[in-house]
């Protein structure tokens, strides 16, 4: 049960719109009041909205409301205050571990004696299928089948129980698999923008509904897309979405907020790609994670609603927690497009107009912490790459900057002996491998393709993949590219035989005026073949090369490249075998399919020869912007999306036909490789255990560099035989072939934990000079996979620890890189800087981090991570004593000790409860047995390194906000 509204400052008021009534939270009551409400950006505004509806006398109190009103710019993130999303929204591979842990708080609940019914979502949740599928097929017509019949023989029992979920739990829809992909999928139909309480269930009498603005929590670090649509939120890991699901509010930091203020219009030319990778670019510089991001200026109106959000899309590559844009005659005109009611748009202008969150050309631009100006006319093409989103370079330099890299990126096998140093480089001659002329370069591998012998280099594209929310939810640039597969086939051009191509739209629009334009065949030509909706490539579900590549890779150690449409190009996450991955346009990947190698200057290099005989260059077939727009006018309609979303919920004919168990509590089935019992609330008491002092006898699991992603650290992409993972499914009788991914198996905690820390790409400093997921367990001195050597310390009873370097955790936001290190035994990391939520992702499973003084670190210290760890004195934290850092002490095998101070990364009073009961799941849970234990009342003890209200951050704290964070999370809450 709700509590009652406090309404300390007279806010509830009632409002008509047409012949409907509603009840609202007026921000102007805080105006009569003195607090100037209108200069605060509009995200802050909708935060304070929220606190106002909220207030309760315990999570939100009017000092809460009266500090967001105060707000100060240039102050730095000090009172907390806790928010509650009008919703939550997964995506199946986070989606299925957080109703897994459900079903498991009913069947702990009913052990503990308490009702199961109680452990249901109290906020709507939405769930779209999107990660699952596959490009196994490509190139051919037979493709979308192929692949959707495998999705489904993989991933029929996870389905299943998808499927048992949406009829077990309260407020829970499922969006079946092949419809699109969740961020596109929400922006196009899911997002209300205001939402109305009438769509919820209600007891009768309760007067008119509330309205209040749309806001929402992610479990997809892109859940920021929709901030494009003026809609509020951003990603969180699972852990903390299953909380926010329970009615739990999101414990936050009042933010700075960052204005970016946009003049001009983009050149001809220009997408929204190229924008929002300078914007990325930009932002990564500026530092801005932890931070609102809010676009204003005069440029704002020349956007159009799709080039809005695919810059909110990727906030998580510039590190913001959210990338909002304010709700104008755009976002109108952009409901009406895709096809929303008109009662729906009718109370989106109203409410905000009524409550001033409308803007428009007179609107007076709010006060921001920072402000940074972007002129769109200077937007020129760019790709990013080879390994981060935020290192974007201008697409006339893309071939020199591949070689440039090519060195970082060869693999430790490659023959260093071949590297042969440019003539004339500075004043030792050396330069960089590949300038310079030598007989002893790499020779070009042959493989046979379709009959035919080919020659792969250093650079060869092979894989060119239209992909992505970020940019399929585009119409501008799905068009380019089709125009652009138009041109180049007349011209006589084709992709490269060795490049593995692919589209996989976000939604079933695309497909439709694909049609309407007569652009599919000229796709298809090119191997552009519907795959699947889905992320696919995106997030590393590229699907298997063909062997004759594979094995021209392996026999040349040769660094080939991908190029996609997406948003992350970590290393190793599109695949296993492709170490240089870019970030493009759409039509930019239609290109490079073309050119069929990223060295390459495709703007004074020819793409190939046409059928005439003559060069042909990427300039003779890039579409006009006329032709662009005369593209989508023609065929993108409010009819195409009306007639694709209408049936949403109901899924296709594989879907219907699934059988799907009933009942309030799921029946786990013992032989099930797919969804297991977790085993978080075993052994779990009604009570909290008494907190531990120390953590003693630990040993270092993992010693890692800087910008270890949640990519390295958590289960991802495909199984290999002779991995933990792959023996513990191959003796439980599954099949090499039937292994699917880490993601599709998600529910299953004993595939998970055994693919922890076992990225092929990561560098562990007690593996003894080799790569990928291995360690050595001391004191014995033995190299083993990092799963076996924890089981062995587990044995042994020993408890184990990580250092790391600086952005701990950037990268997705992944709750299995919580999840996987906790089962494995891992108590505490200790680490230079943390992506802000992989540490609350760490709290909320009961792993302490610790950070390095400034200055210090486990270098400076000479640690080398063979040593024995005492971490003393977190009892004097937990007990809100002021304390703010604990002792380490190492205890070195040949004698001798360091002894250093760590700060506690525990940043909130609320964290300090969940770490007490060993996670957020069981805080909840205990919560619903016995009652909420209430955090302290703000003013106590601080994040290390965060100033009191007005006062200024030490400057020498390396942070999540350092301008030199790789990108942080899906979802910085991600």
């Amino acid at each position: 049960m709700e509590t009652a509204n406090a309404d300390s400052f007279g806010a509830c008021a009632r409002i008509r719109v047409g012949h409907a009534g509603y009840t609202v939270f007026r921000l102007d009551a805080l105006e009569r009041q003195g607090f100037d409400v209108q200069r605060l950006p509009y995200s802050l505004r909708i935060l304070l909205e929220n606190l106002l509806r909220k207030e309760d006398g315990l999570n939100v109190t009017r000092e809460d409301i009266e500090a967001l009103a105060r707000w100060e710019p240039a102050a730095a993130p000090a009172h907390e205050i806790a928010f509650s999303p009008a919703r939550v929204l997964l995506q199946d591979f986070t989606g299925v571990p957080a109703i897994v842990d459900l079903a498991a708080m009913r069947d702990a609940m009913a052990a503990l004696g308490g009702d199961p019914s109680r452990v249901n979502p109290i906020q709507p949740v939405e769930l779209v299928v999107d990660h699952s599928v596959q490009v196994d097929a490509f190139g051919s017509a037979a493709a979308f089948g192929i692949n959707e019949e495998l999705d489904y023989a993989r991933n029929r029992e996870r389905y299943a129980f998808l499927k048992w979920g949406q009829q077990a739990f309260a407020n829970f829809k499922v969006v079946p698999p092949n419809t699109g992909i969740v961020h596109q999928v929400n922006l196009e139909y899911l997002a209300r923008v205001v939402f109305s309480e009438d769509e919820l269930v209600r007891a009768a009498g309760d007067g008119p509904p509330m309205a209040y603005p749309d806001t929402l929590v992610g479990t997809d670090s892109h859940t920021p897309m929709v901030n494009g649509l003026g809609v509020l939120g951003w990603g969180v890991g699972g852990i903390e979405a299953e909380a926010a699901m329970l009615g739990q509010p999101i414990s936050m930091l009042i933010p700075q907020v960052i204005g970016v203020r946009l003049t001009g219009e983009l050149a001809p030319g220009a997408t929204a790609t190229d924008l929002v990778l300078t914007v990325t670019e930009m932002l990564r510089r500026k530092g801005v994670v932890g931070k609102f991001v809010e676009f204003y200026g005069p440029g704002l109106g020349g956007l159009s609603l799709a080039d809005r959000a695919t810059i909110g899309n990727m906030s998580p590559e510039y590190g913001a927690t959210c990338a909002i844009f304010p709700v104008d005659r755009v976002t109108l005109d952009y409901l009406r497009l895709t096809g929303r009611p008109a009662s729906r748009i009718a109370l989106v202008e109203a409410y905000m107009k009524e409550q001033g969150l409308f803007h428009g050309a007179d609107s007076p631009e709010p006060t921001y912490t920072d402000t940074l100006a972007l002129d769109l006319g200077s937007i020129e093409p760019s790709i990013a790459g080879p390994g981060r989103p935020q290192d974007r370079v201008p697409l006339p330099h893309a071939k020199t900057d591949f070689r440039r890299s090519l060195p970082q990126l060869l693999p430790p096998s490659a023959a260093r002996s071949q590297k042969q140093p440019a003539t004339g480089q500075g004043a030792g001659g050396a330069g960089i491998w590949g300038e310079g002329e030598s007989p002893e370069l790499p020779p070009a591998i042959e493989c046979e393709l379709e009959g035919e012998v080919h020659r792969l280099t250093h650079g060869a594209v092979v894989i060119a993949a239209i992909t992505s929310c970020t940019n399929t939810s585009n119409p501008a640039v799905m068009l380019a590219a089709g125009l652009l597969a138009r041109n180049a086939v007349e011209r006589g051009l084709k992709r490269k035989p060795w490049v593995k191509t692919s589209l996989a739209p976000g939604s079933k629009v695309v497909r439709d005026y694909y049609e309407r334009t007569g652009l599919t065949p000229y796709l298809e030509a090119l191997g552009f073949n519907l795959v699947g909706y889905g992320c696919t490539t995106c997030i590393g579900n590229s699907g298997p090369l063909p062997p004759p590549v594979s094995d021209a890779i392996r026999r040349g150690g040769l660094v080939v490249a991908s190029v996609l449409s997406g948003n992350r190009n970590f290393e190793g996450r599109i695949h296993s075998e492709v170490r240089a991955n870019y970030l493009m346009s759409p039509p930019l990947v239609v290109a490079f399919a073309l050119a069929g190698r990223i060295d390459i200057d495709l703007l004074n290099e020819p793409l190939g020869t046409g059928k005439d005989g003559r060069p042909v260059y990427l300039r003779d077939i890039w579409p006009a912007s006329g032709q662009i727009d005369e593209a989508i006018r023609g065929s993108v309609t409010a009819e195409t999306f009306a007639r694709n979303y209408q049936d949403v919920y109901k899924g296709d004919q594989r879907w219907q036909a699934l059988t799907a168990p009933g009942g309030d509590r799921f029946r786990w089935d013992e032989a099930s490789t797919y969804v297991r019992q977790p085993p978080y609330f075993q052994d779990m008491t009604r009570e909290p255990p008494p907190p531990a002092g120390a953590i003693r006898g630990a040993r270092a699991i993992a010693f890692l560099s800087d910008s270890v992603t949640t990519d390295h650290i958590s289960p991802a992409g495909s199984i290999r035989k002779d991995s933990p993972a792959g023996r513990y499914l191959t003796g439980h009788g599954v099949e090499v072939k039937d292994f699917n991914s880490y993601g599709s198996r998600r529910g299953n905690h004993e595939v998970m934990v055994r693919g922890t820390f076992a990225n092929p790409r990561i560098r562990n400093r007690l593996a003894g000079g080799r790569e990928g997921g291995v360690t050595t367990h001391w004191p014995s001195g033995e190299v083993a996979t990092i799963y076996d050597a924890a089981m062995r310390y587990r044995d042994e009873g020993t408890p184990l620890l990580v250092l790391a370097g600086k952005e701990y955790g950037s990268g997705s936001s992944r709750d299995w890189a919580a999840k996987g290190p906790q089962l494995q035994g891992v108590r505490a990391v200790v680490a230079e800087s943390y992506e802000r939520i992989h540490r609350s992702n760490l709290v909320g499973m009961g792993v302490l981090p610790l950070q390095f003084k400034p200055g210090e670190s486990a270098a400076t210290l000479g640690l080398s991570g063979d040593e024995i760890y005492d971490i003393e004195g977190i009892g004097d934290v937990l007990a809100g004593t002021g304390a703010r850092d604990l002792q380490v002490r190492a205890r070195r095998p040949g004698g001798g000790e360091v002894a250093f101070r760590a700060d506690v990364r525990i940043d909130t009073p609320q964290e300090v409860l969940y770490y007490r009961h060993g996670g957020i799941l069981p805080y909840v849970l205990r919560g619903l047995l016995t009652g909420v234990e209430r955090a302290p009342a703000p003013g106590g003890p601080r994040p290390p390194g965060e100033p009191r209200a007005g006062g200024e951050a030490p400057k020498d704290i390396v942070d999540e906000g350092s301008i030199e964070s790789f990108p942080a999370s899906d979802p910085p809450a991600y």
